[in-house]
């Protein structure tokens, strides 16, 4: 069975190495966006994937598709139309700098998408998992209802529903807030995913005694935020919170927790140094989850522990998508974090 993503891929120009906008005269190519980093890491496990979106007729959008398959990722649904391809711009941050991000994707083809462009029921044929994230609903109102349309024919057909709650402050700018929008749609989904500061941000629950600018996330704390969105949707039967620690723009501590059936189960911690690109941290612990949940159906804490593990790898890797194996994530599962040449 296959496994359906949603959302917007963008054009991904970025500085090279760790040079600021201002000194920039050249800018690295590459696509990325959170539904779609999800579907390549799936597909890098050997799941079957289809990734659906919106995307210009013209060769940026027949570029960007060339990515996407070369990837083994279906993409057969996606719309085409509208007048450009979102962008957005990377300046990659070190030691005490952060990374910035500009977004340049107003009126783009995804952002100008409406209901009854995707079908939906012909999408889902021989699907078993949809997957969302906040950002989509976020871009504009035609996105967001589409999400709607799609949640709702998922789940008439079934499907195993998952969101990462993904709060971009920048984006939620056509009318509604995110806590009006999301409640809605978060209500239809079986599993969520959010980092330590998205169920403070979309629907105001905090984690008590949480820090998170001075690298205070400790698992326990996360506890009350799960049980707290489980009690404000009960259709979320899994919930889990990736726990990032900025020590720098180069260090991070990284774990997750999960919370199911009144279980809580809590990842190693993984210490981070140097970090290469985090761009689509999250987005690889959701591929990872996704991957573990269905794989390891009995052993939670199996599919927490893989997940934090593939999130971990994709710190090392430049880009929005996470190109690791099975192997690999499996590997450092077992403890094996030396990084030692493999010949």
């Amino acid at each position: 069975m296959k496994i359906v993503t949603f959302g917007e891929i963008m054009l991904r120009l970025a500085p090279p190495g760790f040079q600021r906008f201002t000194q920039a005269r050249s800018f690295e190519a590459i696509y990325g966006g959170g539904e779609a980093n999800v579907a390549v890491s799936l597909a890098n496990y050997g799941e079957e994937v289809e990734f659906v979106t919106r995307l210009p007729k013209n060769d940026l959008g027949d570029a960007c598709l060339m990515s996407l398959r070369g990837y083994g990722i279906h993409a057969e649904h996606i719309a085409r139309g509208g007048d450009r391809i979102g962008i957005y711009f990377l300046e990659t941050g070190a030691a005490q700098r952060g990374s910035k991000v500009i977004y340049d994707r107003a009126n783009s083809s995804f952002a100008t998408i409406q209901t009854g462009m995707i079908d939906w029921k012909k999408v889902f044929e021989g699907a078993d998992w949809f997957h969302w994230t906040g950002i989509t609903p976020a871009v504009s109102q035609g996105a967001a209802e589409v999400c709607h349309e799609a949640l709702l024919v998922a789940r008439e057909m079934g499907l195993t529903v998952s969101t990462d709650l993904n709060y971009r402050a920048k984006l939620w700018k056509w009318g509604k807030s995110a806590g009006e929008v999301m409640t809605d749609l978060v209500g239809m989904c079986d599993v969520a995913l959010g980092n330590e500061e998205d169920a403070e941000k979309v629907f105001g629950i905090k984690a008590p005694e949480a820090d998170v600018t001075a690298g205070k996330v400790e698992a326990d704390h996360y506890r009350y935020v799960c049980e707290k969105l489980n009690k404000k949707f009960p259709s979320l039967k899994t919930i889990c919170v990736t726990l990032r620690g900025s020590l720098s723009a180069s260090h991070n501590t990284w774990s997750g927790v999960l919370w199911k059936e009144d279980e809580f189960y809590s990842a190693p911690v993984y210490n981070i140094i140097p970090i290469v690109d985090r761009v689509g941290g999250g987005d690889s612990f959701m591929g990872g989850l996704i991957y573990g949940l269905r794989k390891y159906t009995d052993d939670p804490q199996k599919a927490l522990n893989f997940a934090a593990a593939a999130a971990c790898l994709k710190h090392s890797i430049i880009g929005d998508f996470n190109a690791v194996s099975v192997s690999e994530v499996e590997t450092l599962m077992a403890g094996d974090a030396s990084g030692r040449v493999s010949r």
